[in-house]
């Protein structure tokens, strides 16, 4: 992955392995003034007003080529659930008050944008190429441990799928979140991860910790990267960035690290070429 920096002060990342407009946010180049939001702060309900919130939405789009009216982002609430939307989803979450709440979408339109908030969680971004080579399906996944536990990778793909899409020919980018090095659990979690996925997986992406007996350590962007294989992604097609959100205050958000007192970064795709 590479990190852009656009004219217009906004700092954000992207994959070379998605062939759509797309990015990654860091938490640079907005107009947040409140320490604990500088400066690119893209949810509401963490201390800024909505003007700045969707002025901040407007820089980020003219970053990275996407229209800020056309997102949806509905509050999310950690499930595994998928919606598949179009144009008339366009703005909900930020434009357009909802009611609904959503940690995944799926689209074979180009007219909507499909944007996930996250602040240590796994963000992850899909494109589905049709048989001239062409974005044809969109996803981008919310996947904290929760989602990372009950599925929310796998049901991902099979909605892409369900409309159409090759797993072959589906490119996933893993974006920036909290790194192996930071995310400490205890037994019992790791112990639910195994029963829910499988020691196969999970023997990979769990080291114990050195100093605190009954701690371990989980790599989420791996158990997420392997359960996007074992839906018959080719591993070459998944690009994994290596950036630890809690690691890094100056470029992320991290709620491991600041708790509420931080804001949120957003991640989006849209099938425009």
């Amino acid at each position: 992955m590479k990190i852009v920096r656009a004219q217009n002060g906004v700092i954000f990342i992207k994959s070379k392995l998605i062939p759509c407009t797309h990015g990654f946010a860091t938490r640079v180049g907005g107009v947040s003034r409140a320490k604990h939001t500088a400066s690119l702060n893209l949810a509401f309900g963490r201390g800024n007003d909505e003007a700045t919130v969707l002025r901040n939405l407007k820089l980020f789009g003219e970053a990275a080529g996407f229209d800020p009216c056309r997102v949806i982002s509905l509050r999310q609430v950690h499930s595994p659930n998928i919606l598949a939307v179009s144009a008339a989803d366009r703005g909900l979450g930020y434009y357009t008050p909802s009611d609904l709440c959503c940690d995944g979408y799926v689209t074979a339109d180009p007219q909507v944008t499909l944007g996930i908030k996250t602040a240590d969680c796994v963000p992850i971004l899909l494109c589905a190429l049709d048989n001239s080579g062409r974005p044809a399906v969109a996803a981008a996944l919310h996947a904290g441990w929760r989602g990372t536990l009950t599925g929310i990778a796998a049901n991902g793909v099979n909605a892409m799928v369900s409309l159409g899409a090759r797993p072959g020919q589906i490119f996933a980018a893993i974006g920036p979140a909290i790194g192996q090095c930071c995310f400490e659990i205890d037994t019992g979690l790791r112990d639910e991860f195994f029963t829910a996925l499988g020691a196969e997986i999970c023997s990979r992406c769990f080291r114990p910790s050195e100093t605190n007996p009954g701690k371990w350590y989980a790599d989420l962007k791996g158990l997420n990267a392997h359960l996007l294989i074992s839906c018959g992604i080719p591993p070459g097609n998944i690009d994994i960035s290596n950036s630890c959100t809690c690691c890094n205050p100056a470029l992320f958000y991290s709620h491991r690290r600041d708790r509420e007192m931080r804001g949120t970064m957003l991640s989006v795709i849209n099938l425009t070429a």
